[in-house]
């Protein structure tokens, strides 16, 4: 296991939604779980990480070498602390996740389908376990302690390789066991096919892997990424430019159409796209403000927390197990 040194500034005083417990030196364990790659930490209370490392992800159809890997995990983050077995674990993965249940009823990514992993790794632990979606928690990290401090009703939407969104909704997270806040799979009205099997979805054209894809598709030229077309566009390649444009195009029409439905006052917008966020942010505020009609502009601000979103909104999700 690769380990590494991360460090964090954020508190959870104060934080909009959480109930900061009064027992001093408590610790989690927070694990966001991609397809390929774990990063994993050991949090005090404060969200500072007492150690870290990352490991590739142990695949199995029914999630027990998840399982295995998480409890070998989490003895090797209290052995790099010095410290204890932690209070409580978070884990964080993608797919359809019903975090009541703690089932994750379909993910592609890890070839899960019904995998009740909550209570599986419960078992294996010995420890309370809270169990979540990876997009939701990056969600919940952002609107307490990132840029979505402070709003009721807000959006994170992250731009990487899919397209979800976390939502908040007068203060509360809404997941709808877990069919909620599937963006990505709004109909943007194009021609192209997503992976979902539908036609003119979001994702398809405004993915960070729909730009590169697109790209590669029209040029025959390998992009390494969406970061390489964005970067490609700001030297006045035209297909690039007109790929990206096509891909906040159709994230104007995603967030319209949000707009129309919840009516958010913040969307918080992240992943690789917007870490340009200088080239490809004000095309999305200039497109909403010639496109909406009746819906209130919302305050667009860009994501702080990164690719640690994901494993600070895991341990979020474990401390706020505690203090239920």
């Amino acid at each position: 296991m690769k380990q590494e040194a991360t460090q964090t500034r954020h508190s959870r005083a104060g934080i909009p939604g959480s109930a900061a417990g009064e027992r001093a030196n408590r610790m989690v364990a927070a694990l966001d779980v991609g397809g390929t790659t774990i990063k994993a930490a050991l949090l005090d209370e404060q969200l500072r990480p007492q150690a870290a490392l990352r490991a590739e992800t142990a695949r199995s159809a029914d999630g027990t070498a998840l399982a295995a890997q998480t409890v070998e995990i989490v003895a090797a983050l209290a052995e790099q602390a010095g410290t204890g077995r932690p209070d409580a674990v978070g884990v964080v993965v993608p797919g359809i996740v019903d975090e009541q249940t703690r089932v994750c009823h379909f993910s592609a990514n890890l070839d899960w389908r019904e995998v009740h992993f909550g209570e599986l790794l419960e078992e294996r632990l010995g420890l309370p376990v809270a169990f979540g979606h990876d997009v939701t928690a990056g969600g919940i990290a952002e609107f307490r302690v990132g840029a979505g401090r402070g709003a009721t009703n807000a959006a994170f939407i992250p731009v990487g390789t899919g397209i979800a969104a976390a939502l908040l909704l007068d203060g509360r997270i809404h997941r709808a066991g877990g069919q909620a806040g599937e963006v990505g799979h709004i109909d943007v009205g194009h021609s192209g096919k997503c992976g979902c099997g539908a036609i003119g979805c979001l994702e398809a054209i405004s993915s960070a892997a729909a730009i590169a894809r697109r790209y590669t598709e029209r040029t025959g030229r390998p992009a390494d990424g969406a970061r390489e077309v964005v970067e490609l566009a700001r030297r006045g390649d035209e297909v690039a430019v007109a790929v990206v444009q096509d891909a906040l195009d159709g994230l104007g029409h995603g967030i319209r159409t949000l707009l129309t439905l919840l009516g958010p006052d913040v969307i918080v917008l992240g992943g690789g796209l917007f870490t340009a966020a200088d080239y490809v942010l004000e095309p999305v505020r200039e497109w909403l403000a010639a496109h909406l009609t009746f819906q209130k502009m919302p305050e667009l601000r860009i994501a702080e927390l990164g690719d640690e979103a994901g494993r600070l909104g895991a341990g979020l999700l474990a401390f706020d197990l505690l203090e239920a």
